[in-house]
């Protein structure tokens, strides 16, 4: 047997149940609570008003006649059906900035602030349709669509879902919100031979194939969707129709058996929509103002509305211990809890918002408890507390050398002792610091047998810390390539985690591209594609070659070291992340840095071996210009170096951006040939960006030719997308400018990012 507890409060709305035995049967009914009797007889409308359209409730500040209502943004019009047997149906109805009428199916109104509607879907059957499909979903002000509870979904096989949508309102600095993209892509992999009756579509995850998704940010008040074809298929056959709509999370899971049938039989689909009374600004601005009409009645409080950035109004909810609607004159009204009987023994007296017991010798607090049991079940609760923190201390200690001994069956890393490791870098001094992070600080160590080394220490109190040395630890105890830095091993007495490796003497590639201090000279083209190859080949062996498939999921130059040959050695495996073999992507928190980021990893969270190489496609940028892969001190369409880059390809004029210290007409064929690479793991979509494998023989092949000249043509390892001019591309009319890039108006997709040094 379970038992719950929970604080008094929410005691107080569990139903009741009463069970009677009838003829050997248990029937067991359940009854709602006083509280839950009593708000329901409650008032929602004002007085001589209506409080019901059909089956659903209009609460004020709703309403469906003249003087029920707030505000004409809060009319309901209340349809009646074609038939005496029908419902009537509920309408937001108002006026458009342009004056059209605009008219909402409400299916339930919510105090909370929240509107559930039905919005129509966007439908298109026709496998020649080479235009776009249009749905616009407009709200009237307060009204903005819920950020939490929908998603934007795009369904069928070779589709394509564009979302604009516009959000009024100023944000932080005062500016006003830009309006935002979503782009949704499918496809269906074309491998049939021509008899395309049979094909099935079994993936149900709703991350590329046949189905994608994509969240909304907040305060967007009018969505416009277009649905297109974004690629021809095999599979229309089997999947005519194409769907791109907005729904409630919770109300729409795709299912490859099922949800073609349903969306095929549906107009419309719920959808969450937050309101909020906004005529005066937050509770405030609106509570301070002589002239508001102050929606929060008797006993109840303001809470603001977050649709935006910056709040643009607010809701009311009642106080605890009271009930009914907040927006009526009357206000909320109390709570009386000595109906549902709370106190265990003696008389219950009820309050304003709240109830006491009256408790007989012997018993005391609010639910007449007996004195003794009270203290036995502090001591216990005590001795329990007590006992789990020894638990878990010995937990976390045993499991720390269960780890270590598991890690040295592997690979048989070291295991340092604090003392060592401190005297090795004369008490981690300032001036033995190699760089600095966001988890940590790298210092050089010189060990007692005069072997250097670089020693890893994690911050004190970094959120992460624990998660990021555990992680890194088992990677690394599995990897053993001659461009992947080798850890030598570990500490576990301090409190914080150290990490041991073999001690880099050239710096990160990041310090010979960008100058440190002036005091790095830069690097010749030849080495720059001997890195860029020792790179690909390491990432490749990360994603194909080992026990399990590793995403490294933070390359950069400054995670890229440089050994006194210039012999790359990939490093920092503390975002890293193991996908089993039998797996090909894997849901996950963002995490990477700003300019390095795949597109596709930040809206869908989906994280596959394709983030890797979008990352290093930025890295060949860098290596071919010597710009940084983000910057602020740029102009707002050159802040990302993957837009950039792509662009000059795409519009012919690479050679304004390329450093022209590296390129030279000796080198500018093979320049070319990796710019053209280069774009190709840039792609937006991940499955059209080549393998780190593709990439590593690529680059390889590149540096055999480029040693020995007359040999093959350069272009016959390339892709045959790739078997073009040296133009380096024609202009592009692609149209996601916004995610990926490319050439033409940027709309900026905000997200936060980690950005991570070490």
């Amino acid at each position: 047997m379970r038992f719950c507890l929970q604080p008094l409060h929410e005691k107080l709305l569990m139903p009741q149940v009463i069970a009677l035995p009838i003829l050997g049967v248990l029937v067991v009914f359940v009854l709602p609570t006083t509280a839950e009797a009593d708000q329901a007889l409650l008032p929602q409308a004002l007085l001589g008003c209506s409080d019901h359209c059909g089956n659903v409730t209009i609460p004020y500040p709703f309403g469906m006649a003249k003087g029920c209502y707030r505000g004409p943004e809060f009319f309901i019009n209340c349809t009646t059906g074609t038939t005496p047997d029908e419902e009537p149906i509920p309408y937001l109805t108002t006026r458009s900035g342009t004056d059209d009428l605009i008219q909402i199916h409400v299916t339930n109104i919510s105090l909370k602030g929240e509107l559930h509607v039905l919005q129509p879907i966007t439908r298109a059957c026709d496998a020649d349709l080479n235009v776009g499909r249009e749905t616009d979903l407009p709200l009237p002000p307060p009204f903005t669509f819920s950020n939490t509870k929908n998603n934007f979904f795009t369904i069928g096989c070779g589709s394509s879902g564009n979302l604009l949508g516009f959000r009024p309102g100023l944000g932080l600095d005062g500016h006003t919100l830009s309006n935002i993209h979503r782009y949704c892509f499918t496809f269906c992999d074309d491998n049939s031979s021509g008899n395309d009756t049979d094909l099935v579509i079994t993936d149900d995850s709703c991350s590329g194939f046949a189905c994608s998704l994509s969240s909304l940010p907040s305060g967007v008040q009018y969505i416009s969707i277009i649905l297109s074809r974004s690629m021809p298929t095999n599979w229309y056959s089997s999947y005519p129709c194409r769907y791109a709509f907005l729904a409630e999370k919770s109300e729409f899971t795709f299912s490859p058996n099922t949800s073609f049938q349903q969306l095929s039989n549906t107009s419309h689909l719920p959808v969450v929509v937050n309101w909020e009374i906004g005529d005066h600004g937050p509770c405030d601005l609106a509570q301070r103002s002589k002239h508001a009409d102050f929606a929060c009645k008797g006993n109840s409080t303001c809470i603001n509305w977050p649709n935006v950035t910056r709040p643009t109004g607010y809701i009311c909810q009642c106080k605890e211990g009271y009930q009914g609607n907040p927006y009526l004159p009357d206000g909320c009204q109390d709570i009386d809890e000595c109906k549902s009987n709370p106190c265990s023994a003696g008389s219950c007296v009820n309050t304003p918002g709240n109830y006491s017991c009256i408790c007989p010798n012997g018993m005391k607090g609010r639910s007449c408890k007996d004195k003794s049991k009270t203290i036995v079940i502090i001591v216990m609760g005590i001795s329990v507390i007590l006992a789990l923190l020894v638990g878990s201390s010995c937990s976390i200690y045993w499991g720390m050398k269960q780890r270590s001994l598991l890690i040295m069956g592997l690979r048989q890393p070291g295991i340092f002792c604090a003392e060592e490791l401190e005297k090795a870098t004369n008490n981690y001094d300032d001036g033995r610091v190699l760089g600095k992070g966001s988890y940590g600080i790298v210092y050089k160590g010189i060990l007692p047998n005069n072997k250097t080394v670089a020693i890893k220490k994690s911050k004190i109190g970094a959120p992460t810390q624990s998660e990021q040395f555990v992680n890194e630890l088992v990677v690394l105890s599995e990897i053993n390539h001659r461009n992947v830095v080798r850890l030598l091993g570990c500490c576990l007495e301090t409190e914080v985690p150290l990490l041991v490796y073999e001690f880099i003497t050239n710096g990160t590639l990041f310090e010979h591209v960008h100058g440190k201090e002036n005091k790095r000279s830069s690097l010749t083209w030849e080495f720059r594609l001997k890195i860029a190859a020792e790179t690909a080949g390491a990432l490749a062996y990360l994603h194909s070659s080992t026990f399990m498939q590793i995403i490294h999921r933070d390359v950069k130059a400054m995670n890229i070291l440089l050994d006194e040959n210039y012999t790359a050695k990939v490093s920092d495996f503390g975002a890293s992340v193991l996908i089993p073999l039998d797996q090909t992507q894997i849901v996950t928190f963002v995490e990477g840095t700003l300019g390095y980021l795949d597109p596709a990893y930040l809206q869908s969270n989906q994280l596959t071996e394709k983030s890797d190489v979008y990352s290093f496609g930025v890295v060949l940028a860098e290596l071919m210009t010597s710009k940084v892969a983000f910057s602020y001190d740029r102009p707002e369409s050159e802040r990302s170096l993957a837009r950039m880059f792509v662009c000059a390809v795409e519009e012919e004029r690479l050679n304004h951006i390329l450093d022209g210290d590296v390129v030279s007409e000796g080198n500018i064929e093979t320049v070319s040939n990796v710019a053209r690479l280069a774009k190709r793991c840039l792609k937006l979509k991940g499955e059209e960006r080549p393998t780190m494998r593709e990439v590593a023989t690529e680059l390889e092949g590149m540096r055999i030719m480029a040693n020995h000249p007359q040999g093959t043509n350069a272009d016959d390892d390339l892709g045959p997308e790739d078997q073009t001019s040296l133009s380096l591309g024609s202009p592009s009319n692609t149209s996601d400018d916004d995610v990926r890039g490319d050439c033409g108006p940027c709309t900026t997709i905000t997200t936060g990012t980690t950005s991570r040094s070490i």
